[in-house]
């Protein structure tokens, strides 16, 4: 339902509307906004002006400056729209890291379901790589990285600890000692590859957005997380490695294969550190239990 600027009654209405009197373009505009529903991290909302043109703004959630950098953020969104695939930036408030975006019309976030069609797949094929071939972004953190950076925050905010901790941490281990002597291909990537974050519209065009854990990272990530969260046969991994990559080629089956298990790994500790810090009305224990329990038989396959 929407709502006035000034009728605000929740706190997270409350909030939003300080952050639309923020903005130096609606400075004395007659607005109404209404929430957005989907993301696990921040609040969503659509903000119109009477305009043909409507908005998407994205309210930082509680705790989420523990591992993203909006101005990081912020690049990759504007990087994602340059190469054709990724909503138009309109303002950038980074005191409070708040994106204003176009709102993309004619276009719906997609669910798994969408991608079992494959002209799906190949367009988002193309949008990741379009995206992963933009060049650098300013931050580096691979996956590594936010493995470590997680399981120190969750003993920071007093999280629960994962079962069978110590043995997923020395598989972890092997399986970064493996890749990093393999050598990383370092590239943009979303690193967020739900379903949620592409858009689709009724010719079955593909948009990314949600840029917020961007960075640059190994290239075979992108593939694997999206692979994890999609739950793709074996048959259609090989198709969209092939389509991503010109080949299939069984090294780099093996090396999504370990990044998958990584991936799992990494989301499972964030969603313990959003358990304790969110005021999002989601049940981050279960999914990051969900993820867990995939983990280890992901990590058993690579130890075999």
């Amino acid at each position: 339902m929407w709502k006035a600027l000034g009728d605000g009654a929740s706190a997270a209405e409350r909030d939003v509307e300080a952050i639309l009197g923020r903005v130096p373009r609606w400075q004395g505009a007659s607005l109404r906004y209404r929430p957005v529903s989907g993301g696990i991290s921040n609040a969503n909302w659509q903000v119109s002006a009477g305009t043909a043109q409507d908005w998407f703004v994205k309210v930082p959630g509680r705790g989420t400056e523990m591992f993203i950098t909006r101005t990081a953020a912020n690049e990759a969104s504007r990087k994602a729209h340059a190469c054709g695939f990724g909503a138009e930036v309109i303002e950038f408030l980074p005191e409070a890291g708040v994106e204003v975006f176009a709102f993309v019309e004619g276009f719906r976030a997609t669910s798994n379901l969408d991608f079992l069609r494959p002209a799906v797949r190949r367009n988002a094929v193309q949008a990741l790589k379009a995206f992963n071939d933009s060049g650098p972004l300013r931050l580096t953190k691979t996956v590594f990285d936010m493995i470590e950076e997680h399981v120190a925050q969750v003993a920071d905010v007093g999280g629960r600890v994962f079962r069978d901790g110590p043995f997923l941490m020395r598989r972890y281990a092997e399986a970064k000692a493996a890749l990093l002597a393999s050598g990383l291909d370092l590239v943009p990537c979303m690193n967020d590859t739900l379903a949620g974050n592409f858009l689709i519209d009724a010719e079955d065009r593909v948009m990314l957005v949600d840029f917020e854990y961007a960075s640059n990272n190994e290239r075979a990530y992108e593939l694997a997380l999206w692979f994890d969260e999609m739950a793709f046969s074996d048959a259609v991994e090989r198709e969209m490695i092939e389509a991503y990559f010109g080949r299939w080629d069984p090294g780099i089956e093996a090396r999504i294969l370990v990044l998958k298990a990584l991936a799992d790994l990494k989301w499972s500790t964030w969603a313990m550190i959003q358990e304790a810090v969110s005021l999002l009305d989601f049940d981050f224990c279960k999914y990051g239990s969900w993820k867990l329990e995939r983990c280890p038989s992901g990590l058993k396959r690579i130890a075999g």
